[in-house]
């Protein structure tokens, strides 16, 4: 029988999926062809489905630490057993030290609204350290929403009727595989295709033309692309009179990156900029495709914030195919009956979850006691990993850890609960690469023991007293109360009627929101924001890279963009997976290796002050003689010497406080 279901990852696409299940056992999943977006195919990761919900190595008990930190050794105990030890551990860590002294650490492990969410009321009214989620998108979005506000950008089926798209800083063909349909269609009928990105990723092999710039100078190009639009006059006067706010400083602003200097700053030809602005501004309708690898960096917000004003400049938001799309969806945007914001005493401590290795081995007044993990996999993909590692060894910290694996934070826990995967609960989906929402029901019981994320956190309430109305709704109560208690206007007339039979339902969303305004203070897109002068920061775009502070006596950028076969640190488990990706390797340009005297094939060690890990040499011209690049996110387990995210550092973007991954200076030798 095919029953349908939706794909949990964090991905843009949130596919809907069917699920062939036999006996109580997934044992095939392929796309919904009834899914108007994702239209019937689906990657590779997610045809692994089956392996993935079955795996002889999946955790199907409770378990309990039996050897030292991180050795792995446990032993199977009940769930009454798992939860009291927990239940009493947070009654302990709280009457000795003070609820903040406990620290729970999420993030989108699964993608369904409630289940993701399903700690925070309980962490809220513990009084327990509030973790800022801010680890992905943060910088992005702070820098869109200066420029142009927040909201959704346009619906990627729209480029279809573009003659110009610019896939900026993203590999569309490994994250977000449903909007290549819709490129590929503007192609057939006479459309180009740009990718800027800093290495040739499997989206610029197909592409029309790579402008292979290097890392944290996308602002410099955007600006320089501006000064060319501006100095030919390929600008809409109009437009800009009608709907932006702040030209003529941005007029002095570009006229600082002529073409020469832009071209010094990132590494590519002047005659490319200039190409590249031409054809912008002449074009039709341009079509930005907003990509993260310009926010993860130290300057990212400002990145994304340059990189958004472009379109204003030729009247593309306003133009059938134009305009500028990063992150679209919407709707069910208050989750307050869910996550209960109202319980968190006043005052309580933030711990922003960039810095969870400092958080575990220098926070102090109170230190963390009790770390609570779930949906996430830190010793991964939390930055300064052998920090965050030699906090996971502290003999005095007490670790909760929800997960269907033996990942290397499963191995440094102290109990271990096996947590439920999509396929064994239902929740409410909304999407942040298309406008439909989709509701999933169980398509099989669940594996083993294995609960939910609901259920354990209801358990745990329910052990320390808790009797608030939000400790005891089920899945269905919490559907009904997100559902009704949208105030955003997406559900608005719409049917949700087919949310029952597991069917998509499109949001009352336009196509091309920025046609009809902006969210910003002044409604109009912002060149100079008074917002951010009023904070102190530069109202206007800037273009000057900042490198890695940490790492000047190192020559080499790196960067870690994603792996097809991975997803964040997920699907690391699939063994055929693993086998398909082959050892993990770093991309290395034949003079740079040459230089060094590494061969094909070498083990190699890529390291800076922060820490080092080992992998095999690629040798490629996909990437620059300035640049290494490390696909994916290997487990440090899988990884000689430990994972990539030893070299990335904790330090905040410019605003959003997130991540800068790909701010990393490095060196490479021989291992």
């Amino acid at each position: 029988m095919w029953k349908r279901t939706v794909c949990t990852k964090d991905c843009p696409d949130t596919c809907g999926l069917l699920a062939k299940v036999e006996d109580g056992r997934v044992v095939a999943v392929k796309g919904d062809p009834d899914h108007p977006f994702t239209n019937g195919f689906i990657c590779r990761k997610g045809a692994s489905f089956p392996a993935h919900v079955h795996s002889p190595d999946r955790i199907t008990t409770p378990l309990r630490r039996t050897g030292p930190k991180g050795s792995g050794r446990f032993a199977p105990i009940s769930w009454d057993e798992a939860l009291d030890e927990i239940a009493a551990r947070i009654r302990a860590v709280t009457a000795e030290s003070g609820p903040e002294a406990i620290l729970p650490y999420s993030y989108a492990g699964h993608m369904g609204l409630i289940h993701r969410h399903a700690g925070h009321a309980f962490f809220n009214k513990l009084g327990a350290s509030a973790l800022k989620y801010t680890i992905c998108s943060n910088a992005a979005g702070a820098g869109l929403k200066v420029s142009l506000g927040s909201g959704p950008g346009a619906d990627l089926p729209e480029s279809a009727k573009s003659d110009l798209i610019l896939i900026w800083g993203g590999n569309i063909r490994t994250t977000n595989i449903h909007a290549w349909p819709f490129f590929a269609a503007a192609r057939r009928n006479g459309a180009r295709l740009v990718v800027i990105d800093p290495y040739r990723n499997d989206t610029a092999r197909a592409a029309d033309e790579h402008v292979m710039l290097r890392p944290g100078t996308d602002a410099a190009l955007a600006l320089s692309m501006m000064h060319v639009l501006i100095a030919e006059e390929l600008i809409d006067r109009d437009y800009i009179a009608r709907m932006t706010v702040g030209y003529d400083r941005l007029k002095g602003r570009a006229a600082e990156y002529p073409p020469e200097r832009a071209a010094r700053i990132c590494g590519i030809e002047p005659e490319r900029i200039v190409r590249l602005a031409r054809q912008y501004g002449s074009a039709r309708a341009p079509f930005i495709r907003g990509g993260m690898g310009p926010a993860r960096q130290l300057a990212g917000a400002m990145a994304m914030r340059t990189i958004a004003l472009l379109p204003a400049l030729v009247g593309a938001f306003e133009k059938p195919g134009g305009g500028f799309s990063r992150s679209v969806g919407g709707g069910i945007s208050d989750l307050s009956c869910l996550t209960r914001p109202d319980l968190r005493p006043a005052g309580t401590r933030e711990v922003n979850m960039v810095e969870l290795g400092d958080a575990l081995t220098r926070l102090d007044d109170p230190p963390v006691r009790l770390l609570y993990v779930y949906l996430s996999n830190p010793a991964a993909v939390a930055p300064q990993s052998r920090r965050v590692m030699a906090g996971l060894l502290r003999e005095d910290l007490f670790t909760v850890v929800h997960e269907m694996f033996m990942t290397d934070t499963a191995r440094h826990a102290d109990v271990i609960l096996p947590g439920a995967s999509f396929m064994e609960m239902a929740d409410l989906y909304r999407a942040y690469g298309h406008n439909y929402i989709q509701a999933a029901e169980p398509v099989i019981p669940p594996v083993g023991q294995c609960r939910t994320s609901l259920d354990i956190f209801q358990s745990l309430a329910a052990r320390l007293g808790f009797d608030d109305e939000v400790f005891s709704l089920t899945e269905k109560d919490f559907m009904a109360r997100l559902l009704a208690d949208d105030t955003s206007g997406a559900l608005d007339g719409v049917d949700l009627s087919p949310l029952a039979e597991g069917r998509p339902v499109r949001l009352n969303i336009p196509a091309s929101p920025y046609a009809k305004g902006f969210n910003t203070p002044s409604g109009k897109v912002e060149f100079y924001s008074e917002a951010m002068a009023a904070r102190g920061l530069d109202p206007l775009p800037d273009g000057t890279p900042v490198r890695d502070p940490d790492g000047a006596r190192y020559p080499l950028e790196c960067i870690t963009p994603p792996h097809r076969l991975l997803l964040n640190s997920a699907f690391n488990e699939v063994a055929e997976l693993r086998e398909m990706m082959g050892p993990p390797t770093v991309k290395i340009h034949p003079e740079t290796a040459a230089a060094r005297d590494i061969g094909p094939g070498a083990l190699v060690r890529v390291f800076n002050g922060r820490g080092e890990c080992r992998l095999y040499a690629e040798l490629t011209d996909d990437t620059r003689p300035d640049l290494l690049v490390i696909e994916g996110l290997r487990w440090p387990g899988l990884t000689p010497g430990g994972g990539a995210n030893q070299l990335t550092s904790q330090r905040l973007t410019d605003m959003g406080e997130t991540c800068a991954f790909h701010c990393n200076l490095v060196e490479v030798e021989l291992a």
